[in-house]
């Protein structure tokens, strides 16, 4: 899959994904913490969602159009320095302590994570043979679980294990400037982590700006930015524009299941006698065994694609996590936690395929076609908000129907791009 591929700049793209790992997946417990030191319901907190991956669909398109009119190593970089201004954000932010600006601070993050993906997915399907271009973005999407792991286990060690031990019930009874105090402190521990990967973005930007990464340019430059005519044939193909929208219902999958664990373990955990921020930090390091799950799945499904059809591997785990949610909507218990790190198994496979089905063929229309699959993952940012809506009016158990649907949009795109379209 790597014939006619330059290594070292495929290696150093490659970095990216687990980088943009990092960011997701530090983030996601965060929802339940910041719920806590705020003393905020969970619709509200999980508008760190809407601010995380709003930023990736509103960017998604000008990024794709500066890409298209300079290249991707500027998109890169773009990518990096705003990415690195977010996280260093969170030093004004934690002084303030607003929750508005944290999610300011992730607003400016995940606008450079739109800019990195919508240059780094096509740069690495352009780096060689486009028979193998699934398989080798794939082979580069294995490393993003790396990041994520490594954002998971700091989550869980370095912010939730160090915040105050005091429940939501407990700093609600407390005065006002205990309150603020307790808070202040908690938001220096999140700030933390935030900082150091901003000044290794710093040294990740100051590597691409310097080294010569190869360019590949469309073979019909005379199309220039042609917005109309690209998105026009682009959603005129059904595989593409059926590829966006079951995108879209699978990064709202993803983000719903990795950060409504933490509310689910929670309720099953304080059920055996845990308090309430000892229940979610133990919840949290569970996602850590998702996330390994999900990382030896996707190099286990990517060496299967020499045998099997995309499409059909895609149904197939689609149905399964389909499956495995079934018991998860009766009850909050030890059984549902683990299937609900099951489905990290299945979703492995997903994201990177979705995106090389629906590309595929695209020629010179990629980099505006990548970005609409970018702007796909703007589902992270409303699916979650359906969920923590049922959470709080209803039970954790059930709001887990949210990602069963979205399961079962994804396989039936599964169905139409094995049998309809035979990829």
């Amino acid at each position: 899959m790597l014939k006619k591929t330059p290594i070292l700049p495929f290696i150093l793209t490659t970095s990216l994904f687990a980088l943009w790992g990092f960011a997701n997946d530090i983030t996601n417990p965060l929802v339940k913490a910041f719920g806590t030191i705020f003393n905020q319901s969970q619709t509200v907190s999980t508008f760190v969602q809407v601010a995380f991956y709003g930023g990736y669909c509103l960017m998604a398109i000008p990024a794709a159009i500066f890409i298209k009119k300079y290249n991707y190593k500027k998109g890169l970089l773009i990518g990096l320095a705003l990415y690195g201004l977010g996280c260093l954000a969170f030093i004004p932010a934690a002084q303030f302590g607003l929750f508005q600006s944290f999610l300011i601070a992730y607003f400016i993050m995940t606008c450079g994570l739109s800019f990195l993906e919508t240059s780094a997915n096509p740069y690495i399907l352009a780096m060689g043979e486009e028979e193998t271009s699934t398989q080798r973005l794939n082979l580069a999407q294995s490393f993003n679980p790396i990041g994520s792991i490594t954002g998971a286990y700091i989550a869980t060690n370095f912010i939730l294990g160090k915040m105050n031990k005091l429940g939501t019930a407990e700093r609600a009874a407390l005065p006002k400037a205990q309150f603020e105090s307790i808070k202040m402190a908690d938001l220096e521990v999140v700030k933390g982590p935030y900082v150091i990967i901003g000044f290794v973005l710093v040294v990740m930007f100051v590597l691409f700006l310097i080294y010569k990464m190869p360019e590949y340019k469309e073979k019909d430059t005379s199309k220039g930015l042609d917005l109309k005519g690209t998105f026009k044939r682009l959603f005129a193909n059904a595989r593409y524009r059926e590829g966006v929208i079951a995108q879209t219902f699978y990064v709202g999958a993803q983000i719903t299941m990795w950060t409504f664990i933490v509310q689910y373990g929670t309720e099953v955990f304080m059920g055996q006698g845990i308090s309430e921020v000892d229940a979610a930090e133990k919840s949290s390091g569970l996602q850590i065994f998702a996330l390994i799950l999900f990382a030896g799945s996707r190099f286990v499904f990517t060496y299967l694609m020499k045998y099997f059809k995309p499409g059909l591997l895609l149904m197939i785990l689609s149905i399964l996590a389909v499956i495995l949610l079934i018991p998860v909507l009766s009850s909050t218990s030890q059984m549902g936690l683990y299937c609900i790190i099951g489905v990290s198994g299945c979703m492995s496979l997903m994201f990177p395929t979705i995106y090389g089905i629906a590309l595929k063929g695209v020629g010179d229309d990629a980099k505006l076609g990548a970005a609409g699959l970018v702007a796909a993952i703007g589902g992270g940012a409303l699916i979650p908000l359906i969920q923590a809506n049922i959470i709080d009016n209803a039970a954790v158990s059930i709001s887990f129907v949210v990602p069963l649907i979205c399961f079962v949009v994804i396989a039936i795109y599964g169905r139409r791009a094995y049998k309809t379209f035979a990829v």
